[in-house]
């Protein structure tokens, strides 16, 4: 039911940070939703490259697009409208990029703020509803919560980690049995790199591809457990001694007990993010390096990089279904007049895997890392446990294949056609 207190106004919708496979079925479920609301919606704008197409006046208009394109995003992956790296200051620090956005959204009758997005973002849709009002503006701002890196708190877990979580159990399978059939006169080491800066969510998915105990991987390096060279290297020559190869899936973010990345020592590292995060990268060939160094093992390593943020084609059919009911909840909640929310996944049962939608305030989201429990980290600390991989399991379940044709996906591509500005470019 609508809240009486409700205005009539337009939409502005964005996406923020790295884009995931699934980050499009959020926005195909915000656009669906908002348009079967007409009494209270007008029209749904999109930021061209997030945030930024707000302070830039750089506005989509999604009315543009038909009703198949729209319903296209839902198998399309990355970001159908552009995505950015960039934290607003607080209104006290820099007040004209808060009165920029408040003057754009009052140019164009913007009276719902969704940004879809992980910690970073949230706060970014937090501060702007405490601006609005602090000013006396009417605008209902909703978190739609996106990241592969599944940290955020509150929710089960985040659209876009279920499919990720997927790419890398199931690489993992195919390469150990690679290197299983080489390993005799070939490689026996082979370390697959993942991403996850300070949670092993990612890493620890790997661990879904063994179907019996002793199967690949053999280890994971979890940004949660110290990093021990000689623990580490004693472990890797067991595997190698018993199995013949060892297949290791490491974390970007595997680090020492000082605090300090592994991939310090790379050279693919260095730099900060728009956001204030180390540049990190190139911790798989630093690890195998240190293995070849002890034993002389033939090592092979990857980096599945964007492969695993951006496979479509092997998306999770959970996580799709769960990206868009977050955003169809989005709007949903915005119509009951709710503000400065995220909806989140409540998880009733494992088996069968059974879940429903909630609430948490956006205060209590904003810039708050969930990392991976001691209970779901083995003893040893180079794997995970089994209600870990209770908790994992459900989140890769299903398939939510693209259409093809001629071999390959069809991926939809919008008109992304941009509203006539009203303000001047300079603020």
């Amino acid at each position: 039911m609508r809240a009486s207190h409700t205005i009539r106004g337009n939409v502005f919708y964005a996406q923020s940070g790295g884009v995931t496979a699934v980050i499009n079925a959020s926005a195909c479920g915000v656009i669906e939703t908002a348009r079967a609301h007409p009494d209270v919606i007008g029209k749904v704008y999109a930021g061209r490259n997030g945030i930024l197409g707000a302070l830039h006046e750089e506005l989509i208009d999604t009315t543009k697009e038909t009703a198949k394109s729209i319903a296209g995003l839902r198998q399309t992956p990355a970001g159908a409208f552009g995505s950015c790296r960039y934290k607003l200051q607080s209104a006290e620090d820099n007040p004209k990029q808060y009165q920029r956005l408040l003057d754009v959204f009052k140019a164009h009758n913007i009276r719902y703020f969704f940004y879809n997005g992980g910690g970073d973002s949230q706060d970014t849709a937090n501060k702007v509803s405490q601006y609005g009002a602090q000013i006396g503006y009417p605008l209902q701002c909703i978190g739609v919560p996106k990241t592969v890196d599944n940290d955020l708190p509150f929710t089960d877990c985040c659209p876009g980690f279920g499919s990720v979580a997927k790419y890398v159990a199931v690489s993992t399978r195919e390469a150990a049995l690679d290197v299983a059939s080489m390993c005799e006169t070939s490689t026996k080491i082979f370390v697959l790199e993942v991403m996850g800066r300070h949670a092993g969510w990612i890493a620890a998915a790997g661990a879904l591809a063994q179907e019996k105990s002793g199967d690949a991987p053999h280890i994971i390096l979890l940004p949660e457990v110290p990093f021990q060279k000689t623990k580490f290297l004693k472990k890797v020559q067991q595997t190698v001694n018993n199995k013949g190869y060892c297949v290791i899936v490491v974390s970007e973010g595997a680090q020492y007990k000082d605090g300090s990345f592994l991939a310090s020592a790379s050279a693919s590292a260095g730099g900060k993010d728009a956001f204030g995060h180390t540049q990190l990268g190139g911790v798989a060939p630093l690890v195998a390096a240190m293995i070849h160094a002890k034993f002389g093992y033939k090592y092979h390593w990857a980096v599945a990089d964007y492969l695993q943020r951006a496979a479509r084609h092997i998306a999770s059919a959970i996580d799709v279904e769960q990206a868009y009911a977050l955003g169809k909840a989005a709007v949903e909640f915005a119509v009951e007049g709710k503000n400065a929310v995220m909806p989140t996944i409540v998880r009733i049962s494992d088996r069968p895997y059974r879940w429903k939608i909630g609430e948490a305030k956006l205060s209590r989201v904003a810039n708050v890392e969930r990392k991976m429990p001691k209970q779901f980290i083995s003893a040893d600390g180079f794997g995970i446990t089994a209600a870990a991989k209770r908790y994992l399991a459900p989140l890769i379940n299903g398939e939510d294949y693209p259409s093809y044709k001629n071999g390959l996906p069809q991926y939809v591509t919008l008109k992304n056609i941009l509203v006539k500005q009203k303000l001047p470019k300079k603020w």
